[in-house]
C-alpha cells in the first residue's frame, strides 16, 4: 500500500471564506493537496458569529488540512505576494461575489498570462452571468430560491430548510469536483481553465425526482414530509417508543411486511393493493402500519423487518450516530491533536481509497505558516522581514 495521497504536488491557494469555498479546498486537503489558505494580518477569521480569539468549531469544522498564511491584499505588495505564490501554484478558488477577483487584480486573463497552467475556481451563490450574478447568496437563500424548501417539511409545517447547509456543502463538493475534472483536462492540454459553480447550480443539479415530477406532469410537487413521494410505505413510522423508517422498495416487500408486522389482510386491501393505491392511501397505510408496529420496540421492529429482507433503520441523534459501531468500523469520527484545545474531533473522509488514502491533519493556528510557505517559494529573510514590519504579511 503506498501512503502517498492522490493530490500529493497539487499546490491550492485558498481565498474562500464561510463554509462552500472551505469545505471545497478541505476535500482536496484531505487526499493531500497543499491548501495554502490565505487570511488576513488582522488577526480575525471570517466566522459565523465573529471571532473571539477561539477557533469556532464553524471554522474547524471545514478547515483542516490547510496552510495557514496571512497577507494584506487590500496592500499593493500584499497583492504582489499572492500574484508569486499564484505563478506557482496549480489552482486559485475564490468565493467572492462575481467581478471582485477582477477588481482586485486576480482574475483569470491576468493569472494565466502569467502561469498558463493555473486553474481559477470561482464559487458564488448564484452563478456568474444571469440577472443575478452580483446577488449576494447564503445557504438559506439558495435553498429557498431552488425550490428545496418547497418539497421540504410537511403540509401543516409549510417550506422549511434542510437541518444542514446542504447548498453550500454541495456548492463545495461540486467545486472540488470540477477542479479534478480541470486537472485531468490539464493533464493532456498543459494549460489550466475557468471553473464555475454556485450554490444554486448545485442544489438544482440534485433535485432528482422533485424535478422530474414536474418535467412529467407539468404540476410542482408539494412538501413531502418525512415519506417518500413515489413509494409507500417508504418514510417514518412509529414503534411503541420511538420512530424509526421503513423503506418498502417493490411488491414483494410490501406483502413480505404485511405478514411479519401480523397484518396478512392488508395485502388484500383494495386501498393498498398497488403502489400507487398506496400512495394515494398514504395517510389510512401509516396509520395502519402504526397501529401494528406499536406493539413492539423500534429496536425489535428494525432487527426483526431487515432479517426479513425489508430494510429498515433507526433515526439517530448526531450523539447516538457517532457513538454507533458502524461509524467507528468506517472511521468516520477522528481525534486530533491541538496545540490549544488539546484534542478536538472531526468527521472522517467520506471516500476510502484503498492504494492512495487520504490523510487528516489539525486545522491551522492563525498565521502558522506563512514563513514555511513563503520562504519554499523564494522569499528571502530580508523580504519577509520587510513584509512582516510593514504589516503586509502575518
Amino acid at each position: 500500500m503506498s501512503d502517498v495521497p492522490p493530490l500529493a504536488g497539487i499546490t491550492v491557494i485558498d481565498l474562500t471564506r464561510y463554509l462552500a469555498g472551505p469545505f471545497c479546498t478541505q476535500i482536496l486537503g484531505d487526499y493531500g493537496a497543499e491548501i495554502l489558505k490565505v487570511e488576513p494580518v488582522s488577526g480575525a477569521r471570517a466566522e459565523m458569529g465573529g471571532y473571539t480569539g477561539k477557533d469556532s468549531y464553524f471554522f474547524m469544522s471545514s478547515n483542516r488540512s490547510k496552510k495557514s498564511v496571512q497577507i494584506d491584499l487590500k496592500q499593493p505588495a500584499g497583492r504582489g505576494v499572492l500574484l508569486r505564490l499564484a505563478d506557482q501554484a496549480d489552482v486559485v478558488i475564490d468565493n467572492f461575489r462575481s467581478g471582485v477577483m477582477e477588481a482586485m487584480g486576480f482574475g483569470y486573463e491576468t493569472l494565466a498570462a502569467r502561469n498558463p497552467r493555473i486553474i481559477a475556481c470561482s464559487l458564488s451563490g448564484f452563478g456568474a452571468s444571469g440577472p443575478m450574478r452580483g446577488t449576494p447568496g447564503f445557504d438559506q437563500i439558495a435553498q429557498g430560491f431552488s425550490g428545496l424548501m418547497s418539497v421540504t417539511g410537511t403540509g401543516e409545517s409549510g417550506p422549511m430548510r434542510a437541518g444542514i447547509a446542504i447548498c453550500d456543502l454541495l456548492g463545495g463538493i461540486f467545486a472540488a469536483q470540477g477542479i479534478l475534472l480541470t486537472l485531468r483536462a490539464r493533464h493532456r492540454s498543459g494549460r489550466g481553465q475557468r471553473v464555475e459553480t454556485s450554490l444554486l447550480e448545485a442544489i438544482v443539479s440534485v433535485l432528482s425526482w422533485s424535478a422530474g415530477i414536474y418535467f412529467d406532469t407539468g404540476r410542482t410537487p408539494g412538501p413531502a414530509g418525512n415519506h417518500h413521494p413515489l413509494a409507500a410505505p417508504h418514510g417514518v413510522h412509529a414503534a411503541c417508543d420511538r420512530p424509526f423508517n421503513i423503506a418498502c422498495g417493490n411488491e414483494t416487500m410490501w406483502r413480505t411486511l404485511a405478514e411479519v408486522i401480523g397484518r396478512p389482510e392488508l395485502k388484500d386491501d383494495q386501498r393498498f393493493s398497488s403502489l400507487g393505491h398506496r400512495i394515494k392511501h398514504r395517510a389510512a397505510l401509516t396509520a395502519e402500519l402504526n397501529g401494528a408496529l406499536a406493539s413492539h420496540s423500534a429496536e425489535y421492529w428494525i432487527d426483526t423487518l431487515n432479517r426479513a429482507g425489508i430494510p429498515s433503520g433507526p433515526i439517530l441523534t448526531i450523539e447516538e450516530m457517532f457513538n454507533h459501531p458502524q461509524i467507528a468500523a468506517r472511521e468516520m469520527l477522528l481525534h486530533l491533536p491541538h496545540p490549544l484545545r488539546g484534542e478536538i474531533m472531526t468527521t472522517g473522509l467520506g471516500v476510502k481509497l484503498s492504494r492512495t488514502p487520504g490523510h487528516v491533519t489539525r486545522p491551522p493556528l492563525l498565521g502558522e505558516h506563512t514563513a514555511e510557505v513563503l520562504t519554499a517559494r523564494g522569499f528571502s529573510n530580508e523580504e519577509l522581514s520587510r513584509l512582516r514590519e510593514a504589516g503586509t504579511i502575518g
